[in-house]
């Protein structure tokens, strides 16, 4: 009886033992609940395996940390496109192997990388509550123009994306907006134009203060991530989106190096990153997919609500890494001087 009970008790912990466990790192908030949804929960279905959600702020310090101390916990992170460039430079993040991750011809191109694979667009765009500002703004030019339109102005406090913005509202073409900021009299051209509306911002710091904002009426217009306006929307509100001039960029899945479950993690990401699968996850964020053969299985509304449908990327801008990674430093120490100023 004893070793019949020692037996079952060895073989149930041998069993719990070999349970597959994956740990994914994310940004929290509603995209970690779309991801829950279309990721985590049908890859625990499909292939048994335990997934463990972990919420982090970008700190990609922690991953060095792992990483240098050979003491990696995480399988799969959610990187930021400037930190997916650095931190492959760096060594920290294992290299993809594509024959198991995917074909590169079926993502767009900015989704493929050495080190990581983007598996989702988002855009820093300007919104308007519509049951308050009835007269629609048609410009980036409109945002800076508190004659025209008064009120306040919700910005991010830092200097990317504010500066595009800026150049924008004073007669910039996007396609010719980084071409301009990467000269001094670009620069300072985008600071006066910041300069002349700084009375009137009202800084934000965490993405769900933007839509708070706008539903408070503490704004009129704010820049905002569009998913934080998408999951406002979902709840009621009647927030809108002047989508001409927004910026967008993508988000990385990759694999730290010396990560416990390297396999299992790419496995993860070849799931995730499917036509069908990145489909399922536009249907919870409005977040557009990266595998082109996502788009032909979305109906015209949900298209109509992502950064990538063709009208809404029409006009818009791609973040621009390089130059970010370039000057990005000495613009931040620059705009957190003229903030306190």
């Amino acid at each position: 009886m004893k070793k019949t009970l020692v037996a079952a008790v060895c073989a149930l912990a041998a069993g719990v033992v070999s349970a597959q466990q994956l740990t994914v790192v994310n940004f929290g908030g509603a995209n970690a609940i779309a991801q829950k949804k279309a990721y985590y929960e049908p890859f625990e279905k499909a292939t048994g395996t335990k997934m463990v959600s972990v919420e982090y702020n970008g700190e990609q310090a922690k991953v060095k940390a792992m990483v240098e101390t050979k003491k990696v916990t995480w399988d799969v992170v959610e990187v930021e496109s400037p930190d997916a460039v650095r931190g492959c430079d760096e060594g920290l993040y294992e290299k993809l192997d594509y024959s198991k991750v995917g074909n590169k011809g079926d993502f767009m191109p900015a989704a493929v990388t050495e080190c990581g694979i983007g598996f989702f667009v988002w855009s820093t765009v300007m919104a308007y509550n519509g049951d308050k500002l009835k007269n629609a703004p048609a410009s980036w030019a409109d945002f800076f123009d508190t004659k025209k339109i008064p009120g306040k102005r919700g910005m991010r406090k830092g200097a990317r994306y504010n500066l595009e913005f800026a150049l924008m509202a004073d007669g910039v073409k996007p396609a010719d907006v980084y071409k301009v900021l990467a000269t001094k009299e670009g620069a300072d051209r985008a600071f006066k134009k910041l300069t002349e509306l700084k009375p009137s911002i009202q800084w934000w710091e965490a993405g769900a203060q933007a839509p708070q904002f706008l539903v408070a009426g503490d704004v009129v217009l704010s820049t905002v991530f569009n998913g934080r306006i998408d999951a406002a929307n979902r709840e009621g509100r009647n927030l809108k989106i002047y989508w001409p001039g927004g910026i967008y960029d993508l988000d990385y899945w990759m694999i730290p190096k010396g990560a416990p479950n390297k396999e299992l993690a790419q496995k993860f990401i070849a799931f995730g990153v499917t036509a069908a699968n990145q489909a399922a996850y536009t249907q919870h964020i409005a977040y557009g997919p990266t595998n082109n053969k996502a788009l032909p299985l979305l109906d015209k509304k949900t298209l109509d609500d992502l950064p990538t449908s063709a009208s809404n990327a029409k006009e818009a801008l791609q973040f621009n890494v390089t130059f970010w990674a370039d000057q990005g430093e000495a613009l931040e120490k620059r705009f957190a001087a003229w903030a306190t100023q």
